[in-house]
């Protein structure tokens, strides 16, 4: 049996060796090329306003930022994908439970949407939009988590939860008790 790839599949599949080549000279592995094409990841330590006391989660949406203050005038920064218009708020809230890779099922509503959703979508599958961890936030159905849609980071996309790239949700979700303070703002930061 011959497999036959167009010139298009076979420049796609050069490119990509060469991408893992670069990454990781010598030993590239298939998550160094899940990192490459998926996870953005791109924390970063900024200064932030010393009334906000250690422990705690400033998101803010005019900063399209979730801010993690680790300690008095500093934070952890990551990009996050923030509601669409018809569905932003705002409001104080905590943590009020955590899951490793969590099971999802849409909502009433987004099955009204987009008929075409699963009724259910098991933990850890790929296309999970959950992605790897999930922060639950009071008693609402919002959530900080992963995504299985990195390219929505940055823009404003969600249903009302708090979308993070998976590596980033991986980095603050050991950080981050549940009873954490969670303040939700369109403050600006940055």
């Amino acid at each position: 049996m011959t497999i036959r790839r167009s010139t298009g599949q076979l420049r796609l599949y050069a490119a990509l060796t060469m991408a893992l080549a670069a990454l990781a000279p010598g030993r590239a592995t298939a998550q160094d090329l899940f990192s490459f094409m998926w996870d953005g990841g791109s924390r970063s330590v900024v200064s932030f306003s010393p009334k906000y006391t250690p422990r705690q989660i400033i998101v803010s949406f005019g900063d399209r930022k979730l801010y993690w203050v680790h300690k008095k005038g500093e934070a952890i920064s990551y990009p996050i994908a923030v509601p669409r218009e018809q569905s932003r708020w705002s409001g104080v809230t905590a943590v009020s439970d955590k899951r490793v890779n969590p099971a999802w099922t849409p909502t009433p509503t987004m099955l009204r949407e987009n008929p075409r959703l699963p009724s259910w979508v098991p933990g850890g599958h790929p296309m999970n939009p959950l992605g790897v961890r999930a922060l639950y936030l009071g008693a609402s159905a919002y959530r900080i988590h992963g995504t299985d849609a990195p390219w929505t980071i940055g823009t404003a996309a969600s249903k009302g939860c708090i979308r993070m790239y998976n590596e980033d949700v991986l980095d603050l979700y050991p950080r981050v008790p549940v009873g954490t303070k969670v303040t939700v703002t369109w403050q600006r930061f940055g």
